[in-house]
C-alpha cells in the first residue's frame, strides 16, 4: 500500500513541479489556471480499460469544478513497446491537483498501474505547457 501511496503522490508531484518553477518564473499565482500536458505509457492489451479511465476521471475533474472546459485534448500514438496516450488539460489553478478528492486519487492509481516506464521514461510524464495556436489560428 506504501508502494501505491508513493507512486500516486509521484504522479501528482510529475504534474505539478514543473509548474511550480515555470509559474514563477511567468508572474502567475497559484490561483491562476494550469495548462498541462500528461503522456501515459499505457501496457499492451489495457488500452480500452485505460481509455475508460481516462473518460471517467474526466468527468469526476468537471463535476468537482478542478479543470475548465477547454482545451481538453486526447491522442493515441503506437511506440515502440507499446501504446502511448497524450492528454492536454486546464487545470483552474496551479493549486488545483494538489487538492483533488479521494476518487480523483482513486483513479490516479488506477491510471499508474496501467503504465508502465517505456523508452527511458516514466509510466506518466506530465507538466505545464503554453498553448500557442489554435482553431482561431
Amino acid at each position: 500500500m506504501k508502494a501505491a501511496h508513493f507512486l500516486l503522490a509521484l504522479v501528482v508531484l510529475s504534474l505539478t513541479a514543473c509548474s511550480t518553477t515555470n509559474h514563477a518564473q511567468r508572474g502567475s499565482t497559484k490561483a491562476d489556471p494550469e495548462t498541462v500536458l500528461v503522456t501515459y505509457h499505457v501496457k499492451s492489451g489495457k488500452e480500452a480499460e485505460f481509455q475508460t479511465l481516462l473518460s471517467r476521471i474526466w468527468q469526476i475533474y468537471r463535476t468537482e469544478h478542478l479543470v475548465l472546459a477547454e482545451p481538453h485534448v486526447i491522442v493515441r500514438a503506437t511506440e515502440e513497446g507499446g501504446t502511448r496516450f497524450m492528454e492536454i488539460l486546464t487545470w483552474v489553478s496551479h493549486a488545483a491537483p494538489e487538492h483533488v478528492p479521494d476518487s480523483v486519487k482513486t483513479i490516479w492509481g488506477q491510471e499508474q498501474s496501467l503504465c508502465e516506464a517505456r523508452g527511458g521514461h516514466t509510466g506518466i510524464e506530465g507538466g505545464e505547457v503554453e498553448i500557442i495556436a489554435g482553431d482561431d489560428d
